[in-house]
């Protein structure tokens, strides 16, 4: 009877036992929360028509200004680095224009004040920022660098030159821009500071955004064809005409994935 009894007894553990395993494997695992990405926006906001143009920065369309309305301002470019928010820009000081970075908020002039000068876009690598921008020399523009708020000029100031976008790979320092030849702008980019013409000179032509992706480097622009502006991307300075020259168009940025 004892025996019956302990036999019983086991085979109702067994069963109860595989009866837990089969219910607990029956529920569904809760589904995992996907984070929603943040979305960091650059630009510029009038309040009126009475207030000046004021540099701003949504996140997740929720408005920081980073001027308070007193001279004209406006942000070109932003670039997120761990919690770190980083954008470029400038502001009217009365009489010039100044460059400037502005991280988490709290600017950074990149110019004195004697020459006007503006930034169009910010790149950080590890914990260096990089900027782009031009500033005048006399009566010419000089395309620059600025590295940690020490800059490079990439020209002379013999003709108008801007630097239009900044893009870092491992040690190397890639820059898109264009130069004035005497009759037109020549697209161009720069790498670690020597320069390549992606344009002959024949029609203006110009450099707007620069990404690389490994040894590749693809620039964004526009080239005229005598009548109308045409949107180009080259990649390793060959060009691909993105328009067929019905209608002007530009290309203002690339990526690459």
């Amino acid at each position: 009877m004892t025996k019956n009894l302990t036999k019983f007894m086991v085979n109702m553990l067994l069963v109860a036992t595989f009866a837990a395993v089969v219910a607990s494997c029956s529920k569904e695992d809760p589904a995992p929360v996907k984070k929603q990405p943040d979305v960091y926006v650059a630009g510029r906001q009038d309040y009126n028509s009475g207030t000046n143009g004021v540099a701003t920065v949504w996140k997740n369309g929720m408005l920081t200004a980073l001027t308070d309305g007193t001279n004209y301002a406006k942000a070109y470019s932003v670039f997120v680095s761990g919690s770190d928010v980083y954008v470029a820009g400038y502001e009217y000081n009365g009489n010039i224009y100044v460059a400037k970075v502005w991280k988490n908020g709290a600017a950074t002039v990149l110019t004195d004040g004697a020459n006007s000068a503006w930034v169009n876009s910010v790149f950080v690598s590890d914990s260096d920022v990089y900027v782009a921008g031009y500033e005048y020399s006399g009566n010419k523009t000089v395309a620059k660098v600025w590295k940690n708020g020490v800059a490079t000029a990439l020209t002379d100031g013999t003709n108008y030159e801007r630097a239009t976008s900044v893009f870092v790979s491992g040690s190397d320092v890639y820059v898109a821009g264009d130069e004035y030849s005497g009759n037109n702008y020549v697209a161009k980019v720069w790498k670690n500071g020597a320069a390549t013409a992606l344009t002959d000179g024949t029609n203006d032509a110009d450099a707007n955004s620069v990404f690389v992706s490994g040894s590749d480097v693809y620039v964004a622009g526009y080239e005229n064809n005598g009548s109308r502006d045409v949107a180009k991307v080259w990649k390793n300075g060959a060009a691909t005409a993105l328009t067929d020259g019905t209608n002007s168009a530009y290309a203002n940025s690339v990526f690459v994935k």
